[in-house]
């Protein structure tokens, strides 16, 4: 669960999130590419519901990539949108967070939780200014 935790952090991470990390790394990781970094579209499933019968909502674009460290840690990523340094630079960090998972939460995803929470914090203030309360009022004559 915690590595799964770390990969949802890692796709909502920006991309300046991203490569602010890197730039701060001691010395850059030694990676090949596996696989892509590649674009294509995926189908999104939604229950009715919540738990009802499964049907098919649409597809979104995603972009994904592998890659495999010098010391063999293999790291993946699967980001909504097309930006394909994204991909690859979370498939990166997914490989280092299988090494050094300490140093990656601390330089990248303790940052970028931060900023999700912020972003929720920000749109439920937004959600709750715009929010209407109604009541209903008993006319004298009803009684």
């Amino acid at each position: 669960m915690m590595r799964q935790e770390a990969m949802g952090v890692l796709a909502r991470a920006n991309l300046e999130e991203l490569r602010g990390a890197l730039g701060a790394w001691p010395e850059p990781p030694d990676a090949e590419s596996l696989r892509g970094p590649e674009a294509g579209l995926i189908m999104l499933r939604g229950r009715a519901g919540g738990g009802g019968a499964p049907f098919n909502l649409g597809e979104a674009t995603v972009a994904r990539a592998t890659v495999r460290l010098s010391s063999g840690e293999v790291g993946f990523s699967c980001v909504l949108g097309r930006d394909l340094e994204k991909a690859r630079l979370a498939a990166l960090f997914d490989a280092l967070w299988q090494r050094e998972a300490e140093v990656v939460d601390m330089h990248l995803l303790t940052l970028v939780r931060e900023r999700l929470a912020g972003q929720i914090e920000r749109t439920a203030e937004e959600t709750a200014a715009t929010r209407v309360n109604f009541f209903t009022m008993i006319r004298g004559e009803d009684e």
